[in-house]
């Protein structure tokens, strides 16, 4: 049974550097009072619970504004990788804790480009999942921002002839998708600039595993179930190859899976450690190799 990796998947810089700041705030023991993570620092459970394990308590945007969790000015916080929203930074300025800001800078670049084009006067259109604790914490900055997930919630808009807009974008979001709707503006409107900040990392994964799911009988996608970019990666692998799994780790792994299967295709999203993919392929050469005689 031989399994190929996908050529681009893993970890991004921004998840990269989340993680290296929570660590070097442990090694260099730079913290007095209690150690929280505003929500998941990124987006997958191994993550979260070693950091747990390190000492970090994770804190819900719901409790800090609800005040459920009393803070100390010698308290530190980590704001996660997705950012927050316009409240929260408020809340915990208030609170006079020491903040670090793990905010991935293409989250930070829309946010600031949002700001800037409404102080110009132009009406914000945002493409993305209004529940995704990204697009909240974004859209917070803004006064009356549109928010739609689909070609065809795109296409519904009244847009006014007479009024500017600025089309902004979910740094995970399926850049096919957007590349469709930037042909659809092109060809209907002259009055919506199209700022595009989609992660380059996120694309290459979500081309990476397009190719990959030609090429092999099956594939596996690694990764959290509340991750935006490992859901896309599985969209994008599942419209090409049937036989494509989205899991979080090697207990999910179904053995009636790998029936007839000789090639198995691996890819993974942005969140997800190294160390959850290769205890997946030991499993899948240690258990279901031998059980299929390969």
């Amino acid at each position: 049974m031989e399994i190929k990796r996908a050529e681009k998947m893993g970890f991004c810089f921004g998840v990269a550097g989340a993680i290296n700041l929570c660590n070097k705030i442990i090694e260099e023991k730079n913290f007095n009072g209690n150690l929280f993570i505003l929500g998941m620092l990124v987006h997958n459970k191994n993550v979260t619970s070693d950091m747990e394990k390190k000492g970090f308590i994770t804190l819900s945007e719901e409790d800090l504004k609800n005040k459920n969790v009393k803070l100390s000015k010698k308290d530190t916080v980590i704001i996660r990788a997705h950012g927050t929203t316009k409240e929260i930074y408020d809340i915990l300025e208030r609170e006079g804790v020491k903040i670090y800001d793990a905010t991935c800078v293409f989250v930070e670049r829309i946010r600031k480009a949002l700001v800037e084009a409404e102080i110009k006067g132009k009406k914000i259109i945002f493409i993305g999942d209004k529940n995704h604790p990204e697009v909240r914490g974004i859209v917070s900055f803004g006064n009356d921002v549109i928010i739609v997930n689909s070609f065809e919630e795109f296409t519904e808009l009244s847009i006014e002839k007479e009024k500017n807009y600025c089309l902004l974008t979910q740094t995970t979001l399926n850049k096919e998708l957007f590349f469709k709707i930037k042909e659809y503006i092109e060809e209907n409107y002259e009055n919506v600039e199209i700022f595009s900040k989609i992660c380059g990392a996120t694309y290459e994964r979500q081309k990476a595993v397009e190719k990959l799911a030609g090429e092999v009988d099956m594939v596996l996608i690694v990764g959290d179930n509340k991750s935006s970019n490992s859901k896309k990666l599985y969209e994008i692998s599942k419209s090409i190859n049937e036989k494509s799994y989205l899991i979080q780790d090697k207990t999910e792994l179904n053995n009636s899976w790998f029936k007839n299967i000789d090639k198995i295709g691996i890819t993974a999203g942005a969140s997800t450690p190294e160390e959850i993919i290769l205890e997946i392929e030991k499993e899948i050469r240690g258990t279901f190799d031998d059980k299929h005689g390969l």
